[in-house]
Parts: C-alpha cells; sequence; structure tokens
C-alpha cells in the first residue's frame, strides 16, 4: 500500500471517528491525515511525513480546535419546540384549566393546560411556558 492512501484511510477513520464522537479532536487529525496524503505525493521517505503529520496535527489542535469548539458553541440555539412556542402569546379558543382547555398560535390547534389553579376562559391571550408533549402549559399574560 502506498503512503499516501494508508493516510487517506487514517482520515477517513478518523472523521468517523469524529461522526461517533463529535468533540472536535478526532477532525483535527483527519484534516493533518488529509494534508499529509496530499504531500507524501511529492516526498517518499517516511520519517518526514510522520514529522508533517504529527506537526501538523499539533498545530491543527492547539490553534484551529479552539476556534471550532467556540463556533460550535456560539450556534447552538434553542430549536424545535422551544423556539417556536415557548415564550410565544396564543388565544384561549376553550377555557383552559389544569385538566383541559384548547388554545391556538400560528393557525395550529393545541391541548393546553394552566399551570396555575383557576381557569381561562375562551377569548383571552396567554403566555406559553413549557410544553409536554402535545400539551402547552400556558397562563394569562
Amino acid at each position: 500500500m502506498v503512503m499516501w492512501q494508508f493516510l487517506l484511510i487514517l482520515g477517513a477513520a478518523f472523521l468517523i471517528l469524529e461522526m461517533f464522537t463529535p468533540v472536535m479532536f478526532f477532525l483535527n487529525f483527519a484534516i493533518a491525515a488529509f494534508l499529509t496524503a496530499m504531500i507524501s505525493i511529492f516526498v517518499q521517505s517516511i520519517y518526514p511525513i510522520m514529522l508533517i503529520f504529527v506537526g501538523t496535527s499539533l498545530a491543527l489542535l492547539l490553534f484551529v480546535r479552539p476556534l471550532l469548539i467556540r463556533n460550535k458553541t456560539n450556534n447552538e440555539q434553542v430549536t424545535g419546540m422551544k423556539s417556536k412556542y415557548v415564550g410565544k402569546t396564543a388565544k384561549v379558543i376553550e377555557t383552559v384549566t389544569k385538566t383541559s382547555g384548547t388554545i391556538t398560535i400560528y393557525d395550529e390547534r393545541w391541548e393546553a393546560r394552566c399551570l396555575t389553579d383557576g381557569e381561562i376562559p375562551a377569548g383571552e391571550i396567554v403566555k406559553i411556558k413549557d410544553y409536554d408533549s402535545l400539551i402547552m402549559f400556558v397562563e394569562r399574560e
């Protein structure tokens, strides 16, 4: 097996490891392996190739990994049900109590439950505080 082929396989293995453990660690080794594979086409000796791989890996770990981690944490936003419904206002269409009720939001009909004792009559505007499966938990705005 030629060195550049071995390095391509090694890079692919590191990419697979990164997919199963998304900690931005193995990605650096994968990039280093791919870069070293390109260089190994022109350099045939194994010792310079090993030094290039180790040096590139260390450089990526020290300089690129912190940037990747910072970017990953900045991009993690509240998505799905929380971002679409929680904190938004809705209109009560059937009186909401602790055990029953219905609201509408975005022209969608949802089962709702009141977080406090008492009831919220139809026509009132409520704020969605939480959800559980297909039930929204609301309180008066």
